[in-house]
């Protein structure tokens, strides 16, 4: 057992102690995001919305998301990563706290257009950062170390928002929101301050290549927001067709859903140090996460038996912890020859778009088709994101094969 556990931490060995600290910056910053999963909540408990007017709002939020990762982006690659998430998390812990005092329906839109705007410029730049901080050879397992954290994270934040709820009410919530992000602002100015930290040196592009005209790159991301439209039916469509059809109760779709972070806590830094050790590029493991997710959904449409739940989580989690650490430093690596900034940008929006819009297809779907027919079309989505993959991977190696050539002609 202690060989095992030993084992176990050392697949975290080699991370540089900025990454760490990104890492608790971050996970800080999502376990303070606790009002989020409380919205819908907030709006039609205590501001009286209409689930209409709250549809809007949530559209709202995820239009935010997407001007946010592209504006952060932008400012990534003229000001740089660490003025950027400064901003981000002092400005979004303002505007957490003022929130709170928005009660009009058009007043909130605009406020929570505003707070994602601004909250969501992090994203891109604490990928560049996490780019900085990491080598080459460790940027997947750094990758891997700020998802941990950002599953915490989320983990923590909902069971702490309860809390804060019952004995503080929503207006507490804001303000625990607003304060967490300024405590990791704080130890963002304090411990990551460029004139403290310690970044690896990377080569200056002159002629920086930009990210829509990378064509590898936008495959990539169609793969992804086609990843995304299927994987994140488990933030809205599976829960209810667990409740639905299989009758669970909340409970028991709890325990179902949190199988899903436990697996990646114990699994997926042991399971990505071993991939890594393997012979497989990073697109054809992105590709079998993609199969696994598209196999998940096969078979809880396969099967009647409670079990059937517990494989499917199973594949897709599998799915995901692949997937998502590797697409990440697949982008990353493709970054380095252009703006890191703006490539880092159009990878979060792919999934800002996935966001917006795989909810809505998959209750539409589920409404019209039921759930049998709405599982199979979104195994069909996860597997024209797996075409793309296969598509990418051939694009990749007539790209290598090209650049080979051309190196043998100056040669």
């Amino acid at each position: 057992m202690k060989k095992l556990v030993s084992s176990y931490f050392n697949t975290f060995n080699g991370l540089s102690k900025e990454v760490w600290w990104l890492a608790l910056i971050t996970l800080i910053n999502r376990a303070g995001t606790m009002v989020i999963p409380f919205l819908s909540l907030y709006l039609t408990q205590s501001l009286n919305f209409s689930l209409t007017e709250v549809g809007w709002v949530m559209a709202l939020f995820g239009l935010g998301s997407v001007i946010g990762s592209w504006l952060g982006g932008k400012l990534t690659d003229r000001i740089g990563y660490y003025k950027v998430m400064v901003i981000s998390l002092m400005a979004s812990g303002i505007s957490f706290i003022f929130l709170q005092y928005i009660t009009s329906f058009v007043g909130f839109c605009i406020g929570v257009l505003i707070l994602m705007a601004i909250a969501d410029m992090f994203r891109p730049a604490m990928f560049v950062a996490l780019s900085s901080y990491s080598k080459p050879e460790n940027r997947t397992r750094s990758i891997t170390l700020i998802r941990l954290a950002i599953n915490l994270g989320f983990s923590a934040g909902p069971a702490l928002g309860g809390l804060i709820i019952f004995t503080l009410g929503y207006g507490g919530l804001f303000w625990i929101d607003g304060i967490t992000c300024f405590v990791a602002g704080i130890l963002l100015l304090q411990i990551l301050n460029p004139r403290k930290a310690k970044a690896i040196e990377q080569l200056k592009v002159i002629n920086p290549t930009r990210g829509y005209t990378d064509k590898a790159y936008m495959i990539l991301l169609v793969a992804m927001t086609l990843f995304g439209l299927a994987f994140f039916q488990l933030l809205s469509t599976l829960p209810i067709f667990y409740k639905d059809v299989h009758h669970l109760t909340e409970a028991e779709i709890g325990l179902l859903l949190g199988l899903n972070g436990f697996l990646i806590f114990i699994f997926e830094m042991p399971l990505i140090k071993w991939l890594e050790g393997s012979k497989n590029n990073m697109s054809k493991l992105i590709l079998i996460g993609v199969l696994l997710t598209a196999l998940s959904f096969i078979v809880i449409n396969l099967s009647g038996w409670i079990g059937a739940l517990i494989i499917g989580m199973v594949f897709m989690t599998f799915g995901e912890m692949i997937v998502f650490p590797f697409s990440n430093s697949l982008a990353l690596n493709r970054s380095i020859k252009g703006n890191q900034g703006q490539y880092m940008a159009y990878y979060s929006i792919s999934f800002s778009i996935a966001h917006i819009f795989g909810h809505s297809i998959g209750m539409n779907l589920v409404a019209n088709l039921g759930y049998k027919y709405t599982w199979y079309i979104v195994s069909l989505l996860a597997l024209l994101s797996a075409a793309f993959m296969l598509y990418l991977m051939h694009f990749l190696k007539r790209e290598k094969v090209a650049a080979t050539g051309s190196m043998r002609s100056i040669g």
